[in-house]
């Protein structure tokens, strides 16, 4: 992986990490997620 790709990553892996993060407990559980779940989420944007 080139250093940019690794970057834009990187930057869509924080964005989804901080907007899920910022969701209540109650639209989480609407949409289906847990709060463990968040890094595993976001994580996948970095792959």
């Amino acid at each position: 992986m080139n250093p940019i790709r690794i970057a834009k990553s990187w930057i869509s892996y924080r964005r989804t990490l901080t907007e899920l993060a910022s969701l209540s407990n109650q639209t989480l559980s609407d949409i289906g997620v847990n709060r463990y779940e968040i890094r595993n989420i976001a994580s996948r944007a970095f792959r």
